[in-house]
């Protein structure tokens, strides 16, 4: 409970400098997600601090109603990617965070029936493996740019290894989370060889899987924390197929991109229009509306 509230205080002590005198009319908030195993997941946030302080609504727990409806509760942001992202091409917009997930969007034919054939799920393990590795080979929380990576070759067999478990986590078709991180294995399949071999053949293991699974897409957009990792991009570059971009490129920081898709999926739930797809989450059709509300 101290935690939440005061994690919450963090929110609304940063809000209140960066918004100064503004007046919000909405803030659209994840909360950290500390658990999730469907169909239990727990967004850690205390909303109404943040109400008070920012003198508005805050919608946040934005999983919570496909959850209870049946649904896997993630991934929540392909709408939001449709909305951002689409273009006259095939997209995949990859997010390269704990696990990665990507969200297939069909070229914008000014089609109503688009919304339906967006495609996506969670892939693989991503910067959970990465960080992983890192924290018990290299002696740091996470290989800086990929500079430890950069510097080495993949191991061939052992990127086959890697890959192989990474694929297990991309067929099974569900939402991954709490207990799919793989560090364990993926460290004790790579115990004999240097850090440094190691974090590349993740890397390369990991950009194997994603190329698998965005294979359809005539771009590819990468967002999240991974894309710092120079390795990664590297070994992206080399095995996907379409033309590669970062989010920056049209227009969203890839650093930002999920804040940004809160504030899009925030006001949908404000709208009363349902975020989650059921092709995605499996939640059955019709959506719920989400979110879970608190005011000043």
């Amino acid at each position: 409970a101290r935690l939440a509230t005061d994690f919450a205080a963090a929110h609304a002590d940063a809000l209140r400098e960066l918004v100064g005198d503004d007046r919000l009319d909405l803030a659209a908030i994840h909360g950290q997600t500390v658990f999730h195993a469907p169909p239990l997941s727990w967004q850690l946030f205390t909303p109404a601090p943040v109400a008070r302080a920012l003198r508005c609504p805050v919608v946040h727990d934005l999983r919570a109603a496909d959850l209870a409806h049946g649904g896997q509760g993630a991934p929540i942001t392909p709408l939001a990617d449709w909305i951002l992202f689409r273009g006259d091409e095939t997209r995949a917009v990859v997010n390269l965070g704990g696990f990665c997930n990507i969200t297939l969007l069909p070229a914008d034919n000014a089609d109503d029936a688009a919304i339906e054939r967006i495609g996506g799920g969670d892939v693989c393990a991503c910067n959970q493996v990465l960080d992983g590795i890192a924290r018990a080979r290299l002696g740091a929380p996470y290989d800086e740019n990929g500079r430890a990576a950069l510097a080495a070759a993949a191991n061939p067999p052992l990127v086959r290894a890697f890959a192989a478990m990474l694929r297990a986590q991309s067929t099974a078709r569900r939402s991954l989370g709490t207990g799919d991180e793989l560090i364990a294995p993926l460290l004790a399949q790579s115990a004999s060889h240097p850090a440094a071999v190691v974090a590349r053949s993740a890397c390369a293991a990991i950009a194997e899987t994603i190329g698998a699974a965005c294979a359809s897409a005539g771009r590819v957009v990468l967002a999240g924390g991974g894309v710092r990792n120079q390795a990664l991009v590297v070994e992206l570059r080399a095995r996907v197929s379409g033309a590669l971009c970062a989010s920056d490129d049209l227009g969203i920081p890839a650093g930002f991109r999920e804040a940004a898709e809160m504030a899009v999926l925030g006001a949908l739930c404000q709208d009363g229009v349902p975020i989650t797809l059921p092709q995605i989450t499996g939640v059955p059709a019709p959506a719920p509306v989400a979110g879970v509300w608190a005011y000043a």
